[in-house]
C-alpha cells in the first residue's frame, strides 16, 4: 500500500470540510423542525414568551449534533469521494499505483477522530445541556407527568441496608415534596423530602426484618433522617415514636438521574452512577447502552466512513452513480433502524447489552470492509 502525504491530507480535508457541512446543514435543519415545535407549544401555555423555547433548542442542539453525526460521515464521505470519482482525481491516483486504501487512509483518521471527538468531548456537553433542557421543557412545556405522578404520586426506592444484616435492603416508598415553584420535577440541592413515610427492611433472602413508618423522612447528607418514626419489628408491635437515621448512598441528583433518560448523563460518571443504581436496586440496561453506545461511536464512525466509500468511488464511465449513492443512503438508514431495533431489545433483556450497542457499529464495518475488497482490485 503506498502513502503519499500530500494527497492523503488532500483527501482527509476534503472529506472533513464535507462531512462538517453537512453535519451542519442537518443539524441545523433538525434544530428548526425541534423549535417550530416547541414554539406550537409555547403558545399554549400563557405566560411562555419566545425565549424558552428559542434557550431549549439551543440546548439540544450538542445532542442533536452527536445523533446525526454518523449520517454527516456517511454523507458528507459520499459527497467528498463522488467529487473524487467525478473530477477522475481517483483514476489519476490509481493509475499512478495507489490503491483505495492508501487514499483512504486520511478519511478513515479523520472519522475515528470525530468519533473520538464526540463520545469524548460533544457528549459530556450535550448531556449536561440536554439535562437543563429537559427541565426546562417540564418546569415552562409539559402539563403533568415527571416522577410525583409515578405509582400514584409514589416514589419506590431500594437501597442496601446493613444495619440488621449485612447482605439487608431497604424498601422506601413515599411521597416526593413538589419544588416551592409548583413544578414537578424533583429539586436538586443538599436535601429532598419525601412524606407518607414507609420502609420495609429486608434481610438479604427477603425475609421481614422491621418496618418503619413516619410522617416525612428528609435525605440529609447522606442520610434519610425521620422524626416521629414508629418501628414495627418481627413480632408485629408497636415502638414508642423516635428520631431515626437511615444511612444512604442515594442523593437528591441520583434520585432525579435515575428517572432521567441516560442521554443526560455525563460519559466519564456513567460507569460510577450504573454502578450506584445497581446497589440502589434501579434497573442499569438503559445506562449501560447508552455507555457502550458512545464507545462504539468510534467504530461507527469508521464504518460509515468506509461505506461511503464503497457506495460512491464506482468509476463514472461504468454507469450506476446514482443508485450507488442511492444505496449507499439506504445502508446507512439500515444501520440506524438495527441500531433502534437493538436497543430496544436490549433494554427489554432480548439481547446482552454489548451485543445491543456494538452490533449496529461492527455490523456496518463488516459489510463496508466486504464491499470495499469485493471493488478494489489494486
Amino acid at each position: 500500500m503506498v502513502l503519499t502525504p500530500t494527497l492523503t491530507g488532500y483527501v482527509a480535508r476534503g472529506f472533513l470540510l464535507a462531512t462538517l457541512l453537512v453535519m451542519a446543514a442537518l443539524t441545523g435543519l433538525v434544530a428548526l423542525f425541534d423549535f417550530i415545535e416547541l414554539l406550537r407549544r409555547a403558545a399554549t401555555r400563557p405566560g411562555v414568551g419566545f425565549s424558552i423555547p428559542l434557550e431549549i433548542a439551543a440546548m439540544r442542539l450538542p445532542f442533536v449534533a452527536l445523533q446525526i453525526l454518523p449520517f454527516a460521515i456517511l454523507l458528507g464521505g459520499i459527497i467528498a469521494f463522488w467529487r473524487l470519482t467525478r473530477s477522475s482525481e481517483l483514476i489519476v491516483a490509481r493509475a499512478a499505483g495507489i490503491s483505495a486504501w492508501g487514499f483512504l487512509t486520511g478519511p478513515l483518521v479523520v472519522a475515528v477522530l470525530l468519533g473520538m471527538l464526540g463520545t469524548f468531548g460533544i457528549s459530556p456537553i450535550s448531556s449536561a445541556l440536554l439535562a437543563r433542557a429537559e427541565r426546562l421543557d417540564m418546569s415552562f412545556l409539559r402539563t403533568g407527568g415527571g416522577l410525583s405522578s409515578l405509582a400514584g404520586g409514589r416514589l419506590w426506592l431500594r437501597q442496601a441496608d446493613r444495619a440488621l444484616d449485612p447482605q439487608g435492603v431497604a424498601i422506601i416508598s413515599g411521597r416526593p415534596v413538589a419544588m416551592r415553584d409548583g413544578t414537578d420535577p424533583l429539586p436538586r440541592g443538599p436535601r429532598f423530602e419525601l412524606q407518607e413515610v414507609t420502609i420495609w427492611r429486608l434481610s438479604g433472602d427477603d425475609r421481614p426484618l422491621a418496618r418503619l413508618e413516619a410522617p416525612r423522612a428528609r435525605l440529609i447528607n447522606g442520610a434519610w433522617v425521620m422524626e416521629d418514626a414508629v418501628s414495627f419489628g418481627a413480632d408485629r408491635l408497636a415502638g414508642p415514636p423516635q428520631r431515626v437515621s437511615l444511612p444512604t448512598e442515594l442523593t437528591p441528583d441520583r434520585i432525579q438521574d435515575s428517572f432521567a433518560s441516560p442521554e443526560t448523563l455525563d460519559f466519564w460518571a456513567l460507569p460510577r452512577f450504573i454502578a450506584v443504581l445497581e446497589e440502589a436496586g434501579f434497573s442499569a440496561v438503559r445506562h449501560r447502552i447508552q455507555f457502550q453506545s458512545l464507545l462504539a461511536l468510534p467504530v461507527l464512525a469508521l464504518g460509515m466512513a468506509l461505506l461511503a466509500a464503497g457506495f460512491s468511488m464506482r468509476q463514472t464511465r461504468r454507469g450506476g452513480v446514482a443508485q450507488m449513492i442511492g444505496g449507499g443512503v439506504a445502508a446507512g438508514f439500515a444501520l440506524f433502524v438495527l441500531d433502534r431495533v437493538s436497543n430496544e431489545m436490549g433494554e427489554a433483556g432480548s439481547l446482552p447489552v454489548l451485543l445491543a450497542a456494538w452490533a449496529p457499529a461492527l455490523a456496518g464495518l463488516l459489510l463496508a470492509l466486504a464491499l470495499l475488497l469485493h471493488l478494489e482490485d489494486g
